[in-house]
């Protein structure tokens, strides 16, 4: 623990488990106060004032920076962590698909960020981090369409970056490997062997085991501290060294 975050406000989307709930922690652990958006509170309340907002509904959104702006005048950190997977291919997704994860995990990052951007403009230290994933920068089996909305979370936050540059606000992702988290955990319990399918997903990643959600949430606090005031428009991989590492079997 540090004060590294001490005075400063911290929103972040999808708190209530996961990654999103690591990051809170996080922010909590290291001095900040933390406003938790998600569908529900989970397991945030210990670290993260929480915010009723489904990021895929504009006037869930705006509704819930009212209810933020009740407490607070400024953000100094907005993490957009929340989203929805997929699985299958092309042939496999419908249009339904198609226009629920994209509204959910592209145009709600946006919807959130452009609901932030007066309050983090009052911030001396502003940063935005969306969660985007190895899924934007290397292909993966059967998920079509979750790549596709992660591949414009990545091409949205280098233009995110170049926008708000002039203004001092920070835009910057992290890409983690599979992670360990209630999602993977769901999918994991689809399949016929779980045990298989989660030591084949352990196996592609160069690390031989799946990412941690902590893991994630420091590199997302690292990419956020005001002492990283130089890092912007950054893609941090955090995926065991799946992207970056070809080794010989």
């Amino acid at each position: 623990m540090s004060d590294e975050f001490k005075g400063l406000v911290a929103v972040v989307t999808g708190a209530g488990s996961g990654i999103g709930l690591a990051v809170a922690q996080h922010f909590h652990d290291n001095g900040a106060k933390v406003y938790g958006l998600d569908l529900q509170e989970g397991s945030m309340s210990p670290y993260a004032q929480f915010i009723t907002c489904d990021i895929g509904n504009p006037e869930s959104v705006s509704s819930a920076f009212a209810e933020l702006a009740k407490h607070t005048s400024v953000v100094d950190v907005l993490a957009n962590n929340a989203g929805v997977g997929a699985t299958g291919t092309v042939e496999d997704a419908s249009e339904e698909d198609w226009h629920k994860v994209l509204n959910i995990n592209v145009v709600g990052t946006s919807r959130v960020s452009a609901a932030a951007m007066p309050l983090l403009r009052k911030s001396k230290s502003p940063a935005i981090v969306n969660t985007c994933s190895i899924a934007s920068t290397a292909g993966i089996p059967k998920r079509a369409v979750y790549s596709a909305s992660k591949g414009a979370i990545m091409s949205l936050t280098l233009a995110m970056a170049a926008d708000h540059v002039k203004e001092g606000i920070r835009v910057n992702c992290v890409n983690p490997g599979t992670a360990d988290t209630p999602w993977v955990a769901r999918l994991l319990s689809q399949a016929q062997d779980p045990a298989k399918e989660r030591a084949a997903l352990e196996a592609r990643q160069p690390m031989g085991r799946l990412v941690n959600a902590q893991e994630v949430a420091s590199a997302i606090a690292y990419l956020a501290s005001p002492r990283q005031a130089s890092t912007t428009g950054t893609i941090l991989a955090v995926d065991g060294g799946m992207q970056g590492l070809r080794l010989p079997k």
